[in-house]
């Protein structure tokens, strides 16, 4: 036999700076009880620096511990068994030397010598380990059968470990369904957070921002040699937040160990495989088969899983995977260096495959990708309405940005499209050429060109119906270019004609038009002819099945009713979008959060603050999906009205900020300026050089023209004077806030809003009181009570303060509407109406949140909390605010008494 190689036993020494891995070490500890554990990774998962970590636990415990480093030249029965036996030899005095001896003197059966073996075995006291490592060498079907034998027979002391990049072949399942297996895999493996950071930062060194540790750890999905290698990479790099922006499967290092570790270990079919494949975002047999040509997809599938080359199933079923994105990244890179010729083809034939399985976006993303371009048009184009549909209209403008503009100009549908696009985005630069260009291949003009009617010859369709619709189409992105020019006759115009030309069945381009009707009306202050206009424009996209635009659409419809005054209807708009939003199953549409921001608002104003901030947690618990991308700013215009009522004057400036700073437009027009909302605040606080300052910037006057776009900045102006009389006893500051007080009521009351009214007669009340003029206060109260109380109006009054409360005392004694002001009195005068709640939680805090407040009750600042957890500060603020919201309180010291009075921090230990 030779002499045997001693550093084949050796346990690989641990290299200095890697990260301890406790939790996986307790993993493998648990299955001592067990006969199999098998660690299975890909390579560069860190499955031998894990189990070195781990034999050195043990043996200080007091077991025997064997390893053996298998190659491939030990698919040689006799060679591996000999090793084999030596190691467990070597590890427990006693075991093997009769099977030695038989390996010695002859080619015994198997089962003889492995007879032989387990006697000795069955006879051991102690506990026994073996580690046999790169199991993955060993195809040797003799040596297979040997080990599951093995592994069926072995005595309870006695276990075996194996360390391989694919599963070996042995009784996996049945010894799962026995209990008798451990297993380690890829995910396991990967580092968390905490671990790339204890890693890049403590053993590295590389003092790492906490945003780019959890880039590198989502671009590495956790792979340790990825981890290591981007490491080297950054040694000596001042770029380094550059290069973790750019970092890829395509870095030399990368490229370098996958090829030497991975790829070249692959037997050439299983190599071009992988590379075809590579083009794919993911992957099932039948996609596969069609763009390889083959008929082996799903089984190649399988058996690259079992192998561990970086798929990662995407379902239960083992339908559909991804490689891994470093892996993949690699892989196009070496396809495109060394079969480059190969991308057009392959690129096609996924088009085709998506197209024919009715998934047009892959259809189009690969045509794009194999600058296949008249088809991509083609496909670009039959999707329009769809991508209208769903609001993706920034997806589409990449899109055709990829198009040559010899594709795009003679198709007219396409044109049009990237009109819709670039309004619905912004970008309106040019756009007016752009209608012109379509324009032209409807109807040319009398003594065209030579060189146009050359081009007409040349019009490319791909959707006739959209091209019939495009007279009309052309005349709603008009008017939408009007509207935000600021030209109300000229969007009414364009709307107008727009709906003369739709047919009674275009009930997409009938809404858009009465939408943009109802838009140009609200932006007037002509808010009943506004609100029919919405209302036509959803029943009209409810119609077409559009069902999320109709929550943009109740949103609208709310915000105008709680401009006149109506709450009741208000909230019935919210509730019945949200009814029929709950018709969908298993899916969350864009706007429902918005929805719950909306109700907030009105429960906050009817007194209900308990239901008011449960439902901005109810909204924020949807996410992403469930929100309009104003959502972001208006959630916190919601919740800094709530600090402000509590007093929280500081907190509700910050949440303004983050408001202000996240305010996107739309074509909504902006009646509540954030700016107006802080100004109102800095007066109130007394900070009237602020609020002036705002004032000045915004160049408000008294004197103005009063327009319902600017009303809410006027009221805040009267708010300003009366702050600045209240403060220096300036008399022309009152002067001046009765007279544009006065001059607003009657703009106001001739528009019919009411919600303007009733706080312009609440302000002109207390002006009144504060010059003597009781009865005219005392009229100017009546009048806002009585159109008050029939909504359950609280916070208009309650939000003054003790100025009115002795108004309202006042007014008691004259009779007026006694018991609804005895109800605004109770609700000022209750400590409870604002006290934080401690009868139970408002919504359960998540698994994050109950970290976040555990830190909260130390002495760590917000950046040392976000070091603790490897987040960023932002995420810290978003995480405290929800804290503070579902525990009903506004600042840390009080969500550390709630979390104690409810328990909370026995909960986080308990959950650790």
């Amino acid at each position: 036999m030779g002499l045997l190689l001693e550093t084949k036993f050796h346990v690989p020494r641990r290299r200095p700076g890697l990260a301890t891995r406790p939790r996986l070490i307790e993993r493998l500890n648990r299955g001592s009880d067990s006969t199999l554990t098998l660690v299975s990774a890909p390579a560069g998962f860190g499955k031998t620096t894990l189990l070195t970590e781990w034999l050195a636990t043990i043996s200080a415990n007091g077991w025997s511990a064997a390893w053996l480093s298998l190659e491939k030249r030990d698919n040689d029965s006799a060679l591996f068994w000999t090793y084999f036996v030596t190691a467990l030899k070597r590890a427990s005095n006693g075991v093997g030397a009769a099977a030695l001896s038989l390996l010695q003197s002859a080619q015994p059966p198997i089962e003889v010598l492995l007879a032989t073996l387990l006697n000795d075995l069955h006879a051991v006291s102690n506990d026994v380990v073996l580690v046999l490592d790169d199991y993955h060498v060993i195809d040797a079907p003799d040596v297979q059968d040997g080990i599951a034998y093995l592994v069926e027979h072995l005595p309870p002391q006695m276990h075996l470990v194996i360390a391989s990049r694919a599963d070996p072949v042995l009784p996996l399942a049945r010894l799962r369904a026995r209990g008798e297996l451990v297993e380690i895999r890829a995910a396991d493996l990967r580092f968390t957070a905490e671990e790339a950071e204890g890693y890049l930062n403590g053993s590295m060194g590389l003092e790492l921002a906490g945003r780019d540790v959890a880039a590198l750890e989502d671009r590495t999905e956790g792979w340790i040699a990825a981890l290591q290698l981007a490491a080297l990479s950054m040694q000596g790099r001042e770029d380094v937040a550059a290069f973790i922006a750019g970092f890829a499967g395509d870095d030399r290092y990368i490229v370098d160990y996958l090829a030497e570790e991975v790829l070249h270990r692959q037997p050439e079919d299983v190599q071009h495989f992988l590379f075809q494949t590579s083009i794919l975002d993911r992957l099932s047999g039948p996609l596969c088969d069609a763009v390889t040509g083959q008929d082996n997809g799903k089984p190649r599938l399988a058996a690259l899983e079992r192998a561990n080359l970086f798929l990662v199933p995407l379902d239960d079923r083992r339908q559909w995977y991804r490689y891994h994105q470093l892996f993949a990244d690699a892989l196009q890179a070496r396809l495109v260096e060394e079969r480059g010729d190969e991308l057009p083809s392959l690129h096609r034939r996924a088009s085709i495959w998506y197209e024919q399985n009715g998934e047009a976006f892959g259809a189009i993303r690969h045509a794009l990708a194999g600058e296949d371009f008249e088809r991509a048009a083609d496909l670009i184009e039959r999707a329009v309405p769809d991508i209208r549909r769903n609001r993706q209209e920034a997806m589409l403008r990449g899109w055709l940005k990829l198009l040559p503009y010899d594709v795009v100009r003679v198709r007219p549908v396409l044109g049009v499209g990237l009109v819709g696009a670039l309004v619905v985005c912004g970008d309106v630069e040019g756009v007016e050429a752009r209608l012109r260009d379509v324009e032209q291949w409807l109807d040319p003009p009398e003594g065209v060109s030579q060189e146009f009617q050359g081009r007409a010859t040349e019009m490319v369709l791909a959707d006739d119906e959209e091209f019939r619709r495009l007279p009309e189409t052309i005349e709603v992105y008009r008017a939408a270019l009007a509207l935000g020019r600021g030209d109300g006759p000229g969007t009414v115009s364009h709307a107008q004609r727009a709906l003369d030309l739709a047919p009674e069945d275009d009930h997409v381009g009938r809404a858009a038009a009465s939408g943009l009707l109802g838009l140009a009306y609200w932006g007037r202050g002509e808010l009943e002819a506004a609100h029919r206009g919405y209302d036509e424009c959803m029943a009209g996209l409810h119609r077409a099945g559009h069902l999320a635009d109709t929550l943009g659409c109740a949103l609208a419809l709310a915000d105008i009713r709680l401009a006149q005054g109506r709450l009741t209807d208000a909230t019935c708009t919210y509730e019945q979008a949200l009814e029929r939003a709950s018709g969908r199953r298993g899916s969350v549409l864009r706007g429902e959060a918005d929805m719950f921001v909306g109700m907030s608002g009105v429960c906050r104003e009817r007194g209900d603050q308990q239901e008011a901030i449960r439902l901005l947690a109810r909204s924020q618990e949807l996410g992403p999906l469930g929100e309009l991308p104003q959502n972001l700013y208006r959630w916190r215009v919601a919740m800094a009205r709530i600090l402000e009522g509590e007093g929280d004057l500081a907190g509700a400036l910050d949440l303004l900020a983050e408001a202000e700073r996240l305010y996107v437009g739309d074509y909504f027009p902006n009646v509540r300026p954030v700016p107006a909302s802080r100004a109102r605040i800095q007066a109130a606080q007394g900070r009237l050089g602020e609020a002036l300052g705002w004032v000045r910037e915004r160049g408000l006057s008294v004197d103005d023209d009063l327009t319902y776009l600017r009303e809410f900045e006027h009221i805040t102006l009267a708010r300003v004077l009366l702050a600045r009389y209240a403060k220096e006893g300036s008399s022309p500051s009152l002067q001046e806030a009765i007279r544009l007080l006065g001059r607003l009521l009657r703009a106001a009351d001739d528009g019919g809003r009411t919600g303007s009214v009733i706080e312009i007669l609440v302000l002109q009340a207390l002006a009144d009181q504060t010059r003597g003029d009781i009865p005219a206060a005392l009229a100017s109260l009546r009048r806002a009570v009585a159109l008050a109380e029939p909504e359950g109006y609280v916070r208009v009054f309650a939000d003054e303060g003790d100025p009115m409360v002795s108004l309202l005392r006042a007014a008691v004694k004259q009779r007026i509407a006694p018991g609804y002001l005895r109800r605004l009195m109770t609700f000022m005068n209750n400590a409870e109406a604002t006290a934080p709640v401690s009868g139970g939680l408002i919504e359960p805090l998540s698994e994050r949140e109950l970290d976040v407040l555990q830190l909260l009750g130390t002495d760590l600042d917000g950046p040392d909390i976000a070091r603790v957890l490897v987040v960023s500060l932002n995420t810290v603020r978003t995480h405290t605010r929800h804290i503070y919201a579902k525990l009903g309180v506004n600042n840390r010291r009080a969500a550390v008494r709630q979390g104690q009075e409810l328990d909370l921090f026995s909960r986080d230990s308990d959950r650790h």
